[in-house]
């Protein structure tokens, strides 16, 4: 039972976000490239630093950060109403009368399911963010294809990757239990529903930018 709402979970929160993910990872890593070259248009300013100014920004904010803010609105208000119309309609009350676990069973698989997935989701949204910048810097001429990847090579810290996917667990953790909660705990009907998903969007919003700031300051600020 466990196992299958676990691989449902990964169904309905993980390869459901792959088409929002790619999109905006893709034309975002675009824009980022292009306002890069803008903004470092000096000719003693080699071209390749526009790459590497479109790595940093993809890999250390834009991929773990915003695609997590994005998803705690899409991911975080499916879970809250879910739950939520569970809860108006009696369906939970009727998994803890068979002797079900209702939290165990509900809850554990989407936060599981979303600390396992969300790294993919991060991993794919860096490959086609900085994919879309390459694209970009070529059909504009802003900047060739291999200053481009010369700047992709120059002074690459694979850690800064794995800091980015650990961040993407800490989000994962937060944006699913902070959703599930307010879903679970909702009381009367459809208008408190609504309610309830709008307040769990906001607060797993907030609690990513702050987790984000403190797992900064303390990985990389010293």
């Amino acid at each position: 039972m466990y196992r299958k709402s676990f691989a449902k979970e990964i169904d309905y929160l993980g390869y459901d976000s792959v088409a929002i993910v790619a999109i905006i990872s893709l034309f975002v890593g675009a824009v980022v490239t292009i306002q890069t070259a803008l903004n470092l248009d000096n000719p003693i300013i080699p071209a390749y630093y526009i790459a590497i100014a479109t790595r940093e920004s993809i890999i250390l904010e834009f991929s773990p950060t915003m695609i997590s803010l994005i998803l705690a609105g899409k991911v975080g208000s499916n879970i809250a109403s879910t739950l939520g119309t569970m809860r108006v309609s009696e369906q939970i009350e009727a998994l803890d009368v068979m002797g079900i676990n209702s939290p165990a069973y509900l809850i554990l698989p989407k936060i599981l399911a979303s600390m396992i997935f969300n790294p993919i989701l991060i991993l794919l949204s860096m490959f086609l963010g900085i994919l879309g910048g390459y694209i970009a810097g070529d059909l504009s001429g802003m900047i060739t294809p291999p200053d481009y990847v010369l700047g992709l090579q120059l002074g690459f810290r694979p850690y800064y990757v794995a800091y980015s996917l650990s961040k993407t667990v800490v989000f994962a953790f937060l944006i699913t239990s902070i959703s599930a909660y307010y879903g679970f705990t909702v009381k009367g009907g459809a208008v408190e529903v609504g309610a309830a998903s709008t307040k769990a969007v906001v607060t797993s919003s907030v609690a990513v930018i702050i987790a984000n700031y403190i797992i900064t300051q303390v990985v990389l600020g010293n």
